[in-house]
């Protein structure tokens, strides 16, 4: 096998299942998408508005106001705004269901201490006493202080003091600093209600303090918890697409972005009763896979395999060999219900903020959590005799390594070579390649898939381009597992690098695309990228780092963009935000934050150009440092 694989392989094998779905009468994503078309016009440029029954309104030449007198900027800013006010809410639910699982961690739980190193240093930062307590102690209370930042009456979020000085004074200044992360949602939803703001420069302040409340708070607060509860990632080898589904297993599909109930699938599936139980059906074992985030999270932790990203959920039952995939939230397709049906696979739903039709719903509990696992991979178990025998596995894999923490990272800079040896625990060897020029810069690629381009064509098109011109390159989410299925994730692609990349990889021992987790770990570059920033002693916005969202389509993607905007950094869209309808909205959010926060969107749907523009931008950011 191809140390890489390329794009056309990938469409092959995908082509081959969407064959497989024709003959068992079952509908794919393409097929919706092809009678969706044309998409509505009004919707994409964002001027059509219906948050009240007086309409919907929509801006047309003829009609340039709705009928409350709302323009194309009020109704495309209203509609951007609430987008993200979506994905804040999305990702920092997910951080406030963590926090309530490391409120009930015990010893003799389900859920236990895994890092207590990082929960002593957490509740330290946040003045929590732990001087001779117990460890569970500790835990509860800094989960609870952890739940009050969604809903405290007053002050700031904690983790903003993480940020650099001048990020914060910024933030203080132009009255953006986020307070409870419930405020900043329902601030937006209240803005945006009918009779409220119609200023769009309004809306796309609290726009960014919104995002700074998902990333310096829920998602921060995600990643930081589950860290404490499930251990922080270290590097792992693994495989990744569709080839590690295994047709003489048990194949157990785990899908969405929380982690809590998939580490118990994970757990559930290791314990020897069930693995003979299994054999005892004819199986070789039991095969846990897993799609989006939940994987990435599952992956960095205990190296389980990545089925693949957002737009293979289905060709992964299209396979014929999935006894049962078992969801929890966000990104998950409805059509995962009568899709299920045309095969033998069983469909399992876990949480009450995803309940789908055709799905079978069994409530998470974390107290109950690993018994309620082991009833689901006996459920699995139990349906291996009910596969059909047209099975049909795409061949194709690859090795991957993945989890690369901030932690993870710092560890394999303290083993390379540069001219101060005796400092350990920083990123000084990394700002020492930046600005020598050994590395020109550094890109943070994240973000989903998105029908309106070739699936992973951006993503891998555009990290070949940077890793040719030594721009390194840290990934989360679906990009991490585009890059992953590329080849992109093991340390052999050093070979497809420049000289000064290619060098930096052989002395760190790593691959050039370094995988640091889930969508919501995008909190560990905020860190990582300040952390750079602390040690450089230059503001983010004039480091040679940016960030990336090549297929982005989610609300969650939108929240992500402003605060990492906000947080003063660069951000290239392959994807244009439905705010074409109004001039003034698009130079707001290119032009207009980089005035207010030093930061703002470069947009270029073509993958070679937006490649381009980014390396561009890099060198113009080494200039004016004068690197």
């Amino acid at each position: 096998m191809s140390i890489f694989t390329s794009i056309e392989t990938m469409e092959n094998n995908n082509q081959i299942l969407r064959e497989l779905a024709i003959k068992a009468g079952a509908e794919t994503w393409e097929d919706r998408k092809k009678n969706q078309t044309p998409q509505c016009k009004f919707g994409e440029d964002g001027i059509c508005c219906r948050i009240c029954s007086m309409g919907p309104c929509r801006i047309t030449p003829k009609a340039s106001r709705g009928i409350c007198g709302a323009d194309a900027h009020a109704i495309a800013g209203r509609n951007y705004v609430r987008f993200i006010a979506g994905g804040a809410a999305a990702h920092s639910d997910h951080g406030r269901e963590i926090a309530h699982v490391l409120h009930v961690s015990s010893k003799d739980g389900n859920y236990v201490v895994k890092d207590e190193e990082k929960l002593l240093k957490l509740a330290n930062e946040w003045g929590v006493k732990t001087e001779g307590r117990d460890i569970y102690e500790i835990a509860h209370e800094v989960a609870e202080i952890g739940l009050m930042e969604y809903g405290k009456p007053f002050g700031e979020l904690r983790f903003l003091s993480r940020a650099t000085e001048e990020r914060q004074k910024l933030w203080e200044k132009l009255e953006i600093a986020p307070r409870a992360i419930d405020r900043e949602i329902a601030t937006i939803m209240h803005m945006t209600h009918m009779g409220c703001t119609s200023d769009a420069e309004a809306l796309v302040m609290q726009g960014m303090r919104t995002g700074l409340s998902d990333g310096w708070g829920g998602s921060m607060m995600g990643t930081e918890f589950s860290d404490i509860l499930f251990g922080t990632p270290t590097p792992k080898v693994t495989e990744a697409d569709l080839g590690v589904i295994d047709k003489n297993m048990v194949n157990i599909i785990i899908h969405g972005h929380d982690p809590a109930m998939s580490e118990m699938i994970v757990a559930a599936s290791n314990q020897a009763d069930l693995i003979d139980y299994a054999k005892s059906k004819g199986a070789h074992g039991i095969n846990i896979a897993g799609l989006c985030c939940t994987a990435n999270e599952i992956t960095m932790r205990h190296g389980v395999k990545m089925a693949g990203n957002f737009l293979q959920q289905e060709g992964a039952i299209l396979t014929g060999a999935v006894e049962l995939i078992v969801v929890d939230v966000q990104c998950i397709f409805p059509a995962l219900g009568p899709l299920t049906k045309c095969f033998h696979t069983k469909f399992i739903t876990t949480s009450e903020k995803a309940r789908i039709p055709d799905s079978e719903f069994i409530r998470f509990d974390p107290i109950r959590a690993l018994d309620q696992a082991r009833e689901i991979v006996k459920m699995a178990i139990d349906n291996f005799a009910n596969r059909g025998s047209n099975v049909c596995i795409p061949s194709n894999k690859q090795k991957a390594v993945v989890g690369y923490s901030c932690e993870a990272i710092i560890k394999r800079l303290d083993t390379v070579t540069n001219s101060h040896v005796d400092v350990t625990g920083t990123y000084r060897p990394l700002v020492e390649c930046l600005e020598s020029g050994v590395l020109r810069g550094a890109v943070g690629i994240v973000g989903c898939n998105n029908p309106k381009v070739r699936q992973d064509l951006s993503h891998i098109g555009i990290m070949k381009e940077l890793l040719k011109n030594d721009i390194i390159i840290v990934a989360t989410g679906c990009s991490a597992q585009a890059a992953a299925k590329a080849g992109l994730l093991q340390k052999e692609a050093k070979e497809l690098c420049g000289e000064g990349l290619r060098r930096v990889c052989e002395l760190a021992d790593i691959p050039p695309v370094l995988h640091m987790g889930s969508c919501v770990d995008i909190s560990r570059i905020l860190l990582l990228v300040t952390g750079i920033a602390k040690e450089w002693n230059v503001d983010v916005a004039k480091l040679p780092i940016v960030g990336c969202a090549p297929e982005w389509m989610s609300e969650k993607a939108v929240s992500i963009a402003n605060y990492v905007i906000a947080s003063g950094i660069d951000t290239y869209l392959g994807i244009e935000p439905q705010v074409k309808g109004s001039s003034q909205m698009m130079e707001l959010i290119t032009e207009g934050t980089r005035k207010m926060v030093g930061a703002g969107f470069i947009i270029n749907m073509d993958p070679s150009k937006l490649a381009a523009s980014i390396i561009e931008g890099i060198e113009a950011k080494r200039t004016a440092l004068g690197i």
